[in-house]
């Protein structure tokens, strides 16, 4: 675990919202990332269904971030006692021309820039989509290359839209993406609310093998977000996904739209300040910005097939509270015609796909039954193919491995088995 740390949690002059302070997150480190023959295996990250937000950097090198999707902050930080001055304009953050948005962190003050610790040392750029762009649920994901160096603090990361009213921790905040320096090949995600925020945050933290750091090539980090769940995943292997239940009877709060946050920090109370082996300038080098919807979005309804080819199916089409549902030979029913909402919901005749009684052991069986907005009837989709109830944290499951008509499914915990993937079309 790390020592207690403050971190970033204020929004400057351009955000026009109000300043608030935390303590960072004591975080685990090193998590290895989950096999393919690990039973405990997470799901994937979701397939993109829809892009709803997409930079590529595409320009001019030298040129702006396009001012319609990005604005750029300015000021300094105290609550996390960061020595940078964030600049407008393309002075730290630019084009380079060859697709990739480059954040320089400069030891410099070109302007005599003022800092709460007197005549500002450092200059950073920090982008926010605030105003600009929201989302709520998706596939957000970023490809970038990060810079070293003691007291280096790069992050992509989420702030509720509702900030301004609700302040700090309430509004919720998603850390998609942190590094401190003096950990080069360790990457740290986090949730923060009420009750939950500042040292108290609930996180994991992801560790290339080997030895190998991540300023030495472009990674890819991302959090695929749907109701009641969030998986955080670098390169595409997942190391952790979070639900209500890790939260011990604390609110949930990622239920609303969050803004994107890009930015380069220069020392402060986690990573600590830069010493005499810390290289200047460095650079956050960005590739791309991507938000799509996940697989859990409205369709049109279609089959959800399993093992041995055959589709998840309301027991004799019957659409009364508690029918059972099964495997069974694909007809192209009413009984098989499935549609995954974008509350987490999937739905048949009209009802809502269900664990009975809201229970949460494995073997627990599912049924249809009215729908009511409860955990019971929350459903989590991910590209991996499985479907996940989040508040068991568990996966719907053909029970004893069967494909026979009439296989009863039932939640189990996730082994990545045939038994538990599914082929859900719209």
């Amino acid at each position: 675990m790390h020592p207690p740390r403050l971190r970033r949690r204020l929004l400057t002059s351009l955000v026009a919202l109000a300043a608030f302070a935390s303590l960072s997150s004591g975080l685990a480190q090193g998590a290895p990332p989950a096999r393919a023959d690990d039973p405990a295996r997470l799901a994937a990250p979701a397939a993109a269904a829809a892009v709803t937000f997409a930079d590529e950097f595409d320009g001019p090198a030298g040129s702006a971030v396009d001012a319609g999707k990005w604005q750029t902050e300015t000021g300094d930080n105290v609550n996390n006692h960061e020595r940078q001055y964030y600049t407008a304009g393309n002075r730290n953050a630019a084009l380079d021309g060859q697709g990739h948005l480059v954040i320089t962190a400069r030891r410099e003050n070109p302007a005599n820039y003022q800092c709460w610790y007197g005549r500002c040392e450092y200059t950073s750029a920090r982008l926010n989509t605030a105003g600009r762009f929201t989302t709520t649920y998706g596939h957000v994901e970023t490809r970038m290359k990060i810079p070293r160096g003691q007291g280096m603090w790069p992050a992509f990361w989420m702030l509720g839209n509702d900030i301004g009213t609700a302040g700090w921790p309430a509004s919720g905040e998603i850390d998609v993406m942190e590094n401190v320096g003096f950990e080069p090949s360790t990457v740290h995600g986090t949730i923060h609310g009420p009750g939950y925020s500042g040292s108290g945050g609930i996180g994991a933290g992801y560790s290339l093998p080997g030895g190998q750091a991540f300023a030495d090539a472009f990674h890819t980090f991302a959090v695929d977000w749907s109701p009641n769940s969030i998986s955080w995943s670098v390169d595409g292997t997942v190391y952790q996904r979070r639900t209500p239940a890790d939260l011990g009877g604390r609110q949930w709060v990622f239920d609303k739209p969050f803004f994107i946050i890009l930015n380069l920090a220069v020392g402060g109370y986690w990573p600590g300040d830069p010493d005499g082996s810390t290289a200047f300038p460095q650079q956050l080098v960005v590739d791309y910005v991507r938000v799509s919807t996940d697989s859990a979005q409205p369709g049109t309804g279609g089959p959800i097939t399993g093992v041995g080819g055959k589709c998840v199916d309301v027991a004799g089409a019957n659409p009364a509270n508690g029918t059972p549902v099964q495997l069974y030979d694909c007809n192209g029913t009413a009984a098989q015609r499935w549609t995954v909402g974008g509350d987490g919901t999937i739905r048949a005749l009209g009802k809502c796909l269900d664990v009975a009684s809201g229970g949460t052991a494995d073997g627990t069986a599912v049924q249809l039954w009215d729908c009511n907005g409860t955990p019971a009837q929350q459903w989590a989709t991910p590209a991996a193919r499985d479907i996940v109830n989040p508040q068991a944290n568990k996966c719907l499951d053909a029970a004893g491995g069967s494909s026979a008509n009439g296989t009863r499914l039932q939640i189990w915990t996730c082994t990545g088995a045939a038994n538990q993937k599914w082929t859900v079309t719209r």
